[in-house]
């Protein structure tokens, strides 16, 4: 094997992708794109406003509804005069989204109150007076039970939860969980597509050589697994360059988007308080949580060592036929451990420590998208992050000895696409 040979095509193929149109479209539009995100969620955020519903209640308690007027007086109204059939004309004609007719039975907990509406509102709205309907009762249910305020207050008391995180010297610092989980998810989703999409470039490659006969020059001078890992390195090039891009767009991005909002939002918040003084926001509300140095490193090491083991695979598909629509038939099988690597990843998130996850994030085709958002969530033993890239790289001599047998027969190969049967002879010789 020639190490200059295999950077010669490597360089070839960096080159060119890189000088395409479509690379520099791309690379361009991605951070455009995460600025049109930004500010939409950051508008969502400014200026969301809830739609006013108007809920008619028929109080036969006599004391569930002026707690509920209490607690939302635009939405709730005392219909306690009316019949049931002039609430169900009144809901008919949209003068009200709906009714609820309370009942003693109810504050005693023998039946539950009906909401009966045209459908308005959605589930958002259910949920609302269904919390609404569980405080005002207990309340009411605290109140009937003759016991002190003090006893009153225990019970009507919301209990909140603040977390910490002790780091490797004993200290603690504010735990940042949440936000991990999305750039965890965030990561996982940019590998997954990353195999996808790089891969997809790679399988094309093969594809147009083939089809213009090129390959057949390239092959007088240069052996098949040099070009095979000449490609590989030259798209694998690419991808880092154009990530590399991507993360140093969205970092100056994050800056921006944190001082940003505080503006907006401070000018909001500045605007409605007319008549009071305005306290002072923050600027560290809207900073961004540190990210650790060995997350980023974990990222760029399992994002080369998935597009490795993916790549080899995408590129014996692209030899092995002679249309990119007849790769449908090969591609199924590659698709399906990206796909369950995929859906893994949300159980990640929801418990990274789970004996799914785990699992998965040992898998070598489930690796990279599953472990790097473990990594990112919770601390993930050595040991298993030191297994997972073992087996990665096992298994990537072995996807990349089997891709390397098709790859020398299939890309001189023409007339038609080939079987698996005959993918297997190929492996064979």
């Amino acid at each position: 094997m020639n190490i200059h040979q295999i950077l010669l095509v490597l360089k070839r193929e960096y080159l060119t992708r890189l000088r395409s149109k479509g690379f520099i479209v791309a690379t361009i539009l991605i951070p455009l794109g995460m600025i049109a995100f930004i500010g939409f969620v950051v508008g969502m955020a400014v200026w969301e406003s809830e739609a006013e519903h108007t809920i008619g209640i028929v109080d036969q308690t006599e004391v569930i509804y002026p707690r509920l007027e209490k607690l939302n007086k635009a939405r709730y109204q005392d219909f306690s005069s009316l019949s049931e059939d002039s609430l169900q004309s009144l809901t008919l004609n949209e003068a009200i989204d709906g009714y609820i007719i309370l009942q003693e039975e109810h504050i005693n907990l023998e039946e539950s109150p009906e909401y009966v509406s045209s459908g308005a509102g959605g589930m958002s709205l259910q949920s609302s007076i269904r919390a609404d309907l569980r405080q005002v009762i207990r309340d009411e249910r605290i109140s009937r039970a003759n016991v002190s305020k003090d006893v009153q207050q225990v019970f009507q008391t919301e209990i909140t939860l603040t977390t910490s995180k002790l780091t490797e010297e004993g200290e603690a610092k504010d735990d940042n969980t949440g936000f991990l989980t999305i750039v965890g998810v965030a990561m996982g989703f940019i590998i997954f597509g990353s195999v996808l999409g790089y891969g997809g470039m790679l399988t094309r490659s093969v594809i147009e050589e083939k089809t213009n006969r090129i390959i057949e020059v390239i092959t007088s001078s240069v052996k098949p697994i040099e070009l095979l890992l000449g490609k590989m390195g030259g798209v694998g090039a690419l991808a880092l360059t154009q990530l590399s891009i991507w993360i140093a767009a969205l970092f100056g991005i994050g800056a921006m988007a944190g001082p940003a909002a505080g503006m907006l939002m401070g000018s909001d918040i500045m605007a409605s308080a007319s008549t009071a003084e305005a306290a002072p926001i923050d600027p560290s509300v809207f900073a961004i949580p540190e990210i650790e140095a060995s997350l980023i490193i974990y990222f760029v090491l399992f994002f080369v060592l998935g597009y490795l083991l993916y790549s080899s695979l995408f590129a014996a598909v692209g030899s092995a036929v002679d249309s990119e629509t007849d790769t449908q038939q090969f591609m199924f099988p590659i698709m399906i451990p990206v796909m369950i690597a995929y859906f893994i990843m949300f159980q990640a998130m929801e418990n990274p420590d789970g004996t799914l996850s785990i699992v998965g994030s040992l898998i070598p085709f489930c690796t990279p998208i599953v472990m790097i958002t473990r990594i990112a969530i919770t601390d993930v033993p050595f040991w298993q992050i030191s297994l997972s890239i073992l087996l990665m790289v096992v298994t990537f001599a072995g996807t990349m000895w089997i891709s390397a047998k098709i790859y020398s027969v299939g890309i001189l190969s023409y007339g038609q696409s080939a079987s698996f049967k005959e993918l297997m002879k190929w492996i064979k010789q």
